[in-house]
């Protein structure tokens, strides 16, 4: 996940490297767009996230790495891909109370997104009672 300041001539420069829009999403209740790119032909994706500017001010500027949120990836079972992950010590920071979306860390503090194939799985214990842990 890229955060963007102006999300069109981001997908243009994008689109000049030879990828593609796939879709786009807006939430007016979160006040973002999320804009996914990938080259044609390949699954991975590049996500960009445009947080809009506030009622009565500019949209704010990310440098120096800020503009770097994490690494995606979708998974056969976040269920179980959670607690291989568990089992050998990893941290949940974000539990998959949904059935859909976790985040863990890498050794080295990168954010990594776990993304359920396909629908959500139906909640299940113990991720859907399961804290938040520190941050991701």
């Amino acid at each position: 996940m890229l955060r963007v300041h102006d999300p069109e001539a981001t997908v243009a420069f994008f689109q000049l490297l030879g990828l593609e829009e796939r879709r786009r999403m807006d939430s007016a209740t979160g006040r973002f767009t999320l804009i996914f790119l990938g080259v044609p032909g390949e699954d991975a994706e590049v996500e960009l996230t445009y947080n809009w500017p506030p009622e009565n001010g500019e949209p704010e500027r990310y440098e120096g790495g800020r503009n770097f949120g994490h690494l995606a990836y979708r998974v056969d079972n976040i269920y179980d891909h959670c607690q291989r992950l568990m089992d050998a010590g990893v941290t949940i920071n974000r539990p998959p109370r949904e059935g859909q979306m976790a985040f863990v860390k890498s050794p080295d503090g990168i954010s990594i997104e776990l993304l359920q194939k396909g629908e959500n799985l139906p909640p299940a214990e113990p991720w859907a009672s399961m804290p938040n842990s520190g941050n991701w």
